[in-house]
């Protein structure tokens, strides 16, 4: 067991100075910018409590996996995970001695779901989705880029939404006459 000057002292030294990267990793994952400093905290006190049975042998990353898995728990209690988020995890390069072959699994399978659930979409909802979700764009290139409406846009985001939070919880998705039956609409000038 760690003294407590030993705990801050190591504190200071290893983990203050990773805030600014810190909190611009929580900021670009956070889907609410106002929570980014009371998730910094959480990850903190995550990291003290466990660094007080022992000091971890590389900071950054064990920093680094609690914001990470802190942040994937919140997701899942979401329900609806996005795929830019999902994918930007997966590419953190977090060697961590503590993360479980089981969790890795784990968190594969859930992957490998969510990506099934995005290929059994109907192929306009697909792709309005893989745009919106995946490559990040606004609503308006979208339509663009289609050649369709906003609210048709809106409508294939909605439903594709829907149908993938029920493929992720079910593993079946409803019938794909739903995304189907979306009007295509045409593109509003000025929008």
């Amino acid at each position: 067991m760690l003294s407590d000057n030993e705990l801050n002292s190591w504190f200071r030294r290893e983990v203050l100075i990773l805030e600014p990267s810190l909190t611009a990793f929580l900021r670009r994952h956070c889907s609410q910018g106002d929570e980014v400093a009371d998730l910094r905290q959480e990850v903190y006190e995550k990291a003290l409590r466990g660094a007080g049975r022992g000091l971890p042998d590389r900071a950054a990353a064990y920093v680094f996996t609690i914001a990470r898995n802190l942040l994937i728990t919140r997701a899942k209690r979401a329900r609806i995970v996005r795929f830019d988020f999902v994918a930007d995890l997966e590419r953190l390069s977090v060697h961590v001695d503590w993360l479980t072959p089981e969790r890795r699994v784990s968190a594969s399978q859930e992957l490998a779901r969510a990506r099934e659930g995005l290929e059994r979409l109907p192929p306009r909802c697909r792709e309005v989705m893989r745009l919106r979700k995946v490559q990040g764009m606004k609503i308006r290139e979208i339509a663009d880029q289609l050649g369709i409406g906003i609210e048709a846009v809106e409508q294939h985001i909605t439903r594709g939404t829907r149908l993938l939070a029920s493929h992720m919880l079910d593993s079946a998705l409803p019938p794909a006459a739903e995304c189907a039956a979306i009007p295509v609409g045409k593109p509003r000038e000025g929008v």
